[in-house]
């Protein structure tokens, strides 16, 4: 019997005509590992420009498991170099939120396990997010996790929560609140500051436009958030033109988040909806 080939070409490459393969030493190397997608983009710390962006997403409706995933990344002709520093972005749908003063490590999988039910094994890891003071609780599949860490043994691995929350705070105004909604493969996560205290934070699961809908209006009445304050969006999802479409009949001023930081970008990074790849963009101005 022969083993199954997948096909292993790039879904999306963006580069730079100063990309140099043998000059990674002077690359920080921002990497998303998921079930859905793998995506990384390079950052040349001379120039401080983005030079490029490289996404690989699953054939057929598929999703990738470990193997492929292992695949994808020996076969990568720039994940296997060594870089000045090394990020890896993990979504993952059980995760929670405690104030820092308040987490005990020793208690972490308690504390995933009020909110969450784990059906895999998993392992645990944590963040520490700056304004507010909060840690991020969330898990990896066993499997996933062990392919990253072999992989990019030295890496820091992050919830999405913590670019996406450093990208707010560097953008969100001294007054009034700050909404945005961030995109995975099959849930969302509304963020609201008001203006300086994070006042909401949870993930839904979504199928459909129907379910976005439901819950983003949803939560945003009960926050008291009026339809003329702007919400923004963000993420990988099929549907984003779509959704743009169908919450513009209830909200008057829906905005894409493009990544904004103390870097450049390629001019061929400009062909591409950025926001899409706003955490991978955000992650290098995580400590």
């Amino acid at each position: 019997m022969f083993a199954k080939r997948y096909n292993l070409m790039p879904f999306l490459e963006l580069f730079d005509e100063t990309l140099d393969i043998n000059a990674t030493e002077n690359y920080e190397l921002s990497v998303q590992v998921s079930s859905d997608d793998l995506s990384f983009c390079i950052l040349d710390t001379l120039r401080n420009k983005f030079v490029l962006l490289r996404s690989y997403e699953p054939e057929d409706n598929s999703r990738f498991d470990p193997y492929r995933l292992n695949e994808i990344i020996k076969r990568d002709d720039f994940l296997t170099r060594s870089f000045r520093k090394a990020l890896v972005i993990t979504p993952s749908f059980r995760s929670t939120l405690v104030p820092a003063p308040l987490f005990d490590d020793s208690k972490k999988e308690d504390f995933l396990a009020f909110n969450q039910i784990s059906s895999v094994k998993e392992r645990i890891l944590t963040n520490k997010l700056k304004y507010p003071e909060i840690i991020a609780i969330f898990s990896l599949p066993e499997g996933t996790a062990d392919i990253i860490t072999s992989s990019f043994p030295r890496c820091a691995i992050m919830h999405p929560l913590k670019p996406l929350f450093q990208y707010i705070n560097f953008n969100k105004r001294p007054a009034g609140n700050y909404i945005q909604i961030h995109f995975e493969h099959d849930f969302f996560t509304i963020v609201i500051f008001d203006p300086n205290e994070l006042t909401f934070c949870n993930a839904f699961h979504y199928k459909n436009l129907s379910d976005i809908e439901y819950y983003v209006l949803y939560v945003l009445k009960r926050m008291n958030i009026g339809q003329n304050e702007t919400v923004y969006l963000s993420g990988r999802t099929v549907m984003d033109q779509e959704v743009l479409r169908g919450m513009s009949d209830y909200l008057s001023n829906i905005r894409f988040a493009l990544p904004q930081g103390n870097y450049t970008f390629s001019y061929v990074l400009n062909e591409t909806e950025l926001y899409k790849y706003l955490v991978l963009f955000s992650a290098v101005n995580c400590e």
